[in-house]
């Protein structure tokens, strides 16, 4: 059985996280695939092709991307390299203290190059990316044209 785990899987945006999948076979060229909707409803995602170890194992902190959305080992790629299902949208997160980013991460086998997989995924989890930390108190700013955000530590 095939296991997709994120760890921490609530974490702030700006801290890293271990993707790990466990369970495949030796060798087995897979698609990891990342995915979100923003708060308008557009559809960001990166996928990235990867050769299981000798014990079935994947983790992008370790093993090389072999393509798709960035090549080369990157702990974080998934993340950082999502990109819009529509041209020129910007991925932006307005409601930062009241809600979190919630990323789905999907394994699929072989090679999977279409914006929409046809198949069912191996396995897959979600993640969430919070903006701002338990306790973070956020004050509106506007002082004459200066408007702005103020963020307290609990």
């Amino acid at each position: 059985m095939v296991e997709l785990t994120v760890t921490p899987q609530s974490s702030l945006a700006d801290r890293p996280v271990q993707i790990r999948v466990r369970g495949l076979s030796p060798s087995q060229l897979v698609t990891l695939r990342a995915w979100l909707k923003d708060e308008q409803g557009e559809c960001f995602q990166s996928r990235a092709f990867f050769r299981a170890d000798g014990a079935g194992e994947v983790d992008p902190g370790l093993h090389a991307a072999l393509g798709g959305s960035y090549s080369g080992v990157w702990p974080m790629g998934l993340f950082w390299f999502l990109q819009p299902d529509t041209l020129f949208r910007r991925l932006v997160k307005r409601d930062v203290a009241g809600s979190p980013f919630r990323l789905r991460l999907e394994v699929l086998d072989g090679l999977c190059l279409g914006a929409a997989p046809r198949e069912q995924p191996l396995a897959s989890c979600e993640a969430e990316r919070w903006y701002v930390g338990p306790g973070v108190q956020r004050l509106p700013v506007r002082d004459g044209r200066v408007r702005g955000a103020l963020f307290l530590p609990p």
